[in-house]
């Protein structure tokens, strides 16, 4: 697709901006802000929205986002007084104001006296592309120094991760006898994908020196040869097979994460018409874990339209089961069993089509959890992390289970593993609160009021969670951050009561149970148990 202005071009399938057909570099997040106006050029951007779309919600200065305006102003010949391009309704936002034709990409015409082009064999790459998961390729490592006896870990590591990766259902993993051919200190990213033709290609080097191994991890977007993600390991040789371990689960959750957030990110240069289901997809888990009934909304949208696009596409459904749960476990519906019902019904769609995929089987444990139905709940969250021991989020949702049913230090060892595997998960804050009740079982107040407080202030935390850390305060005695937790829940939910908050927390261990209703009523949170 590319937008036509005056004599410019963006186009959004190169990345370019260009004016009298020469190309016009601008920084990426400048690239992406003339992207997000074009494709909004129809009304008003606001300055929150810009924040989301470009920046994620990550805190940045004012002047940031100033710099970026007049960056894009700059690479149109325009400025702040003028503004034949770029509007500022002062206080509100932008918009894109020239008029504008939209173009679809076409190959240009072959000379006259050009000889007929013979037509391309079919390649691998051509038929791996027609596959719309996200696909990799993991190369063998390469080595530095005196490997030694070690050598066979460059090989070794790479192997053990293609067979860990292959477990993703959602990734598309080229087969060890392919990618270990590609053995070479030189090769680009790009070229791995033409001849594989993979969107990611992940590579190391392992180096041995003095009793120490260090291995680095790189993994590259095949596109544009641009690094999504890199981490160094170290550790003795005295415990190599234990590191090894360390670094198998490590890249295996860092993936998990970073190869999501970078296809949502790449999703958002397409216009939204032309959205493929994965892509769909991608940008539906941006908005999912916000916790917050407009991005809900936005979130249902998404993998609304990539059911439609691929109806056998089964994460997509659980995508849509994890919406209704969160409508029903937030109570932003009037008829919550009707969404209890709905979280069921999409979650078993999603078990029917892809029965081993770790997603599809945690969707499903949460809907019995709305149920307070805590020994179904266990059981598909125990069959998720079966499927994936390093899942993050099936430990965590697990170890919640684990925690309402009072086995505080079972759940307490399943958290613990969940953050080391997951340490930027958006579900973080819940990780950090469910540690804080096994401390209330346990009746460690002080730690339990601190683990809560530090769940309730990381980023993404909805009102339910500040009001575990609000109970917490309380059985702590620490009665003014209780009442300021108290406060914020209230602003944020207001009306809530205590009964909807055993709802959504079915805690059937009775000496949490008690301690957190006295808590909530002391705080002034009524409502029958349920």
């Amino acid at each position: 697709m590319i937008y036509a202005f005056d004599d410019f071009e963006l186009d959004l399938a190169r990345a370019e901006l260009r004016r009298g057909g020469a190309v016009c570099p601008v920084e990426p997040q400048v690239f992406a802000l003339l992207a997000l106006l074009l494709e909004n050029r129809d009304r008003l951007v606001s300055r929150d929205e810009i924040l989301e779309k470009i920046w994620e919600h990550r805190v940045v200065s004012n002047s940031a986002l100033t710099s970026r305006i007049k960056s894009a102003r700059r690479a149109l010949g325009d400025d702040g007084k003028v503004q034949r391009y770029i509007r500022t309704v002062h206080g509100k936002g932008l918009r894109f104001v020239a008029t504008t034709q939209i173009r679809s990409r076409q190959q240009p015409l072959p000379s006259p006296s050009a000889a007929p082009a013979e037509p391309a064999e079919p390649s691998q790459a051509v038929e791996l592309a027609a596959d719309a998961r996200p696909s990799i390729a993991v190369l063998p490592f390469r080595t530095h120094g005196q490997a030694g006896d070690w050598l066979s870990i460059a090989d070794g590591l790479p192997h053990e991760l293609v067979t860990e990766l292959s477990r993703l259902r959602w990734l598309f993993v080229v087969a060890r006898a392919s990618s270990f051919r590609l053995r070479s200190d030189n090769i680009e990213p790009c070229e791995v994908g033409r001849l594989l033709g993979v969107r990611y290609c992940l590579s190391g080097a392992v180096e041995v020196s003095r009793e120490r191994l260090t291995v680095t991890t790189e993994l590259a977007d095949t596109a544009g040869g641009d690094v999504v993600w890199a981490e160094r390991y170290a550790g003795s040789l005295d415990d190599v097979h234990s590191v090894r371990e360390q670094i198998c689960a490590s890249v295996l959750a860092h993936l998990e994460i970073r190869i999501p957030q970078h296809e949502a990110s790449s999703a958002r240069l397409k216009v939204p018409d032309n959205l493929d289901a994965w892509s769909a997809y991608h940008l539906g888990l941006q908005h999912l874990y916000r916790f917050n009934q407009k991005d809900n909304a936005i979130a249902a949208d998404m993998f609304g339209r990539a059911v439609r696009r691929d109806p056998g596409f089964a994460r997509a459904h659980a995508g849509l089961s994890f919406v209704h749960f969160q409508t029903a476990f937030l109570r932003q519906a009037s008829d919550v069993d009707a969404e209890v019902a709905k979280a069921r019904q999409c979650a078993e769609r999603g078990v029917d089509l892809d029965p081993l995929d770790p997603f599809v089987n945690f969707t499903m444990g949460r809907t019995y959890w709305l149920e307070s139905d805590l020994d179904r709940a266990y059981g598909w969250l125990e069959r998720a992390t079966s499927l994936c021991p390093n899942y993050a989020q099936g430990l965590y949702a697990k170890a919640w289970t684990e925690s309402m049913a009072g086995a505080a230090l079972d759940a307490r060892a399943h958290l613990s593993l969940s953050m080391r595997l997951s340490p930027l998960d958006p579900l973080y804050y819940g990780m950090l609160s469910a540690r804080g009740l096994t401390h209330v079982t346990l009746g460690e107040d002080l730690e339990a009021a601190d683990w809560t407080d530090r769940g309730a202030r990381a980023p993404g935390a909805h009102a339910l969670i500040a009001l575990i850390a609000a109970a917490a305060a309380q059985l702590a005695g620490q009665e003014k951050r209780a009442q300021t937790w108290a406060t914020d829940v209230r602003r944020r939910l207001p009306g809530v009561t205590r009964t909807d908050f055993f709802q959504a927390f079915p805690i059937r261990d009775p000496r949490q149970r008690q301690r957190m209703a006295e808590a909530l009523a002391q705080l002034g949170f009524k409502g029958a148990l349920p």
